[in-house]
């Protein structure tokens, strides 16, 4: 660690500290085991976008010359390395608790994987029977020898690495078998109710000598390569940001490797010869005492014994909204008219709100015209299809998407040309930012006069996420936060240069500046002996100039309490930061997203 007098906690640090806690989870004896083995999924996948696009990040910064240290003190290179070690530290944690701690408490349940050799013989032929029907028709064995160069390994792939014989008549010593990733990982042993598994990997080891028949395989072992997935989208240069974007896509499919998974029994010379052909740095390997790609397990905690995962949750329709017509969309308007509803998914249910609030608005005679950002949403939205059913009916549309949504760019950029056909208007923000407000605003006619409703949340227009994901939401009918939402729709779709709001804090233009303001404003009053307070919910708190207003609050005696899913870059390195900061991180059932 650098020096205390540092200011900051690094931001990749953090997160690893962040997904350490995830880690915890899947020991927590408080946690029904099927949610504990989720979280061992959840670090692996978390992980993995880690690697993608953070570690991607520092490499890069180490290709191009950087060797400024950041405002923790730490230099891309000597970053780098920590990360590297601290990552290795955390999949060897990982997989000691998969072994002894998961595998052993699933058993005394009946939930068993299995090795080939340890399988009855009646088990033995089934699984022969599956591999013939649904495995081996769609493996393809590809050799390396003078006509075969090394394949391209995807990323994220599950493979087999094949060490075959050399003959005086073939020039062959590697072949590689790509696991298919439409199939399940964990095979049942049997058609019967049991719980007993294999994995596809070493269901398909098992039968290596049928893909490669008449040549000797000395050994076989398992590895997984992670590539750059970072996007380098210039704005600047593109006419057309959707069809640069879906090239840039396809280039990121062949990103260079930054990640390679292997077994811990690698040979070490095959280790040192796929490394070569990978362009890959020893602290880039990552040795397992376990199955690779732990985001399987996921299968096994959906396994349906109900007495294994928490207690079934239902959300509820939001008290204001309960008494609402169903067969009346005026009904639904009519409620938020009476005042502002506060919604906290999932406790209260995104669909009857949000998700009947824009069904209410495409549906509705008098609605004239919606407005609506998209950053994410679900692979068959029930908001998309809203839109597209009031396009069709003759209201004006506009749809703000975010085709940047990490790992959801093409979804984005589908739903854009869906959105398109239908005759919606789809822009896509402002050059060199991320659209990441969630909005909705819909203008309906009510007599001689035009009246604005919105919907203003932390959460995504996701149905499917929201039934998981902790987030805040206000259904409104106010004329000022109606105005604030017109001028910041215009801004969006029309380059507008006006930045003025009354209820609306936005970034770049305001956020920043007012939250310090604020902070200030406590900071002033504890020092003329009035009541101070502050209390931040957050997902990642980063923003420096913020730190340094906290920092001063509390150096001055103002208590701050703040709660912070992930990345925290505050450190307390002073007797009063200690005395004065309490920074909490909450991880559980649901994902902790508003703020």
């Amino acid at each position: 660690m650098k020096d205390s007098s540092t200011n900051y906690q690094d931001r990749e640090l953090t997160w690893l500290d962040f997904d350490t806690r995830v880690l915890e989870l899947s020991e927590d004896p408080t946690v029904p085991l099927l949610e504990r083995v989720r979280f061992l999924a959840i670090f692996s996948s978390n992980l993995d976008e880690f690697f993608m696009v953070r570690v991607a990040s520092l490499k890069s910064k180490i290709e191009r010359g950087v060797t400024t240290a950041n405002s923790a003190g730490y230099t891309p290179k000597e970053l780098l390395k920590i990360v590297l070690q601290r990552t290795d530290e955390l999949v060897n944690i990982q997989a000691e608790r998969f072994r002894d701690v998961i595998i052993p408490e699933l058993r005394t349940h009946g939930i068993e994987f299995l090795k080939i050799a340890e399988l009855s013989d009646s088990e033995r032929d089934h699984l022969k029977d599956y591999y013939n029907r649904r495995v081996f028709p769609v493996l393809t064995p590809l050799v390396v020898d003078p006509s075969h160069p090394f394949p391209y390994i995807s990323g994220l792939s599950l493979n087999i690495g094949v060490n075959i014989e050399s003959s005086d008549d073939q020039d062959i010593s590697f072949a590689r078998v790509k696991v298919p990733s439409n199939l399940p990982r964990f095979i049942r042993t049997s058609d019967t109710s049991s719980f007993r598994f294999v994995l596809i990997d070493e269901l398909i080891a098992e039968h290596l000598d049928e893909l490669f028949p008449g040549v000797t395989l000395k050994d076989h072992f398992f590895f997984r390569v992670t590539r750059n997935q970072d996007l380098d989208l210039d704005e600047d240069e593109t006419d057309d940001i959707l069809e640069t974007m879906e090239k840039e896509l396809t280039r990121r499919r062949f990103g260079p490797p930054v990640r390679l998974e292997v077994d811990k029994v690698i040979n070490p010379q095959v280790l040192n010869e796929l490394m070569d052909e990978l362009q890959i740095e020893p602290l880039d390997v990552l040795k397992y005492d376990s199955p690779l790609d732990l985001r399987s397990l996921n299968q096994i905690a959906d396994l349906d014994l109900p007495n294994l995962k928490f207690k079934p949750f239902r959300s509820e329709t939001a008290p204001e909204l309960r008494d609402v017509d169903p067969a009346s969309t005026d009904s639904y308007f009519a409620a938020i008219r009476k005042g502002e509803i506060l919604l906290h998914h999932p406790y209260q249910s995104f669909t009857t709100s949000v998700v009947k609030f824009l069904e209410s608005a495409a549906q509705d005679p008098q609605v004239l015209a919606i407005k609506q950002t998209l950053y994410r949403t679900s692979g068959d939205s029930p908001i998309v299809e809203a839109l597209i059913e009031a396009a069709e009916a003759g209201k004006q549309v506009l749809a703000v998407i975010e085709i940047r949504a990490r790992f959801d760019e093409m979804a984005n950029v589908r739903w854009a040309r869906k959105l398109e056909e239908v005759g919606v208007h789809v822009v896509y923000g402002l050059m060199g930012l991320k659209t990441h407000a969630k909005l909705s605003l819909v203008v309906r006619e009510e007599g001689d006069t035009l009246r604005r409703y919105c919907h203003v949340g932390t959460g995504n227009y996701n149905p499917k996420t929201a039934r998981f994901y902790d987030d805040l939401g206000i259904l409104s009918a106010d004329p000022v936060l109606g105005d604030d939402l017109s001028r910041l729709f215009n801004e969006l779709s029309g380059y507008s240069t006006k930045h003025e709001y009354t209820r609306l804090l936005v970034a770049p233009h305001s956020l920043r500046k007012s939250l310090i303001a604020k902070i200030k404003r406590e900071t002033r009053h504890h020092l003329d002996g009035k009541p101070s307070w502050i209390r931040l919910k957050l997902n990642s708190l980063l923003d420096e100039e913020i730190i340094d207003a906290l920092y001063e609050a509390a150096d001055a005696g103002v208590k701050v309490e703040i709660v912070v899913r992930g990345i925290c870059s505050i450190r307390l390195n002073t007797q009063a930061r200690r005395e004065n900061i309490k920074v909490r991180s909450i991880l559980g059932r649901f994902l902790e997203h508003s703020r």
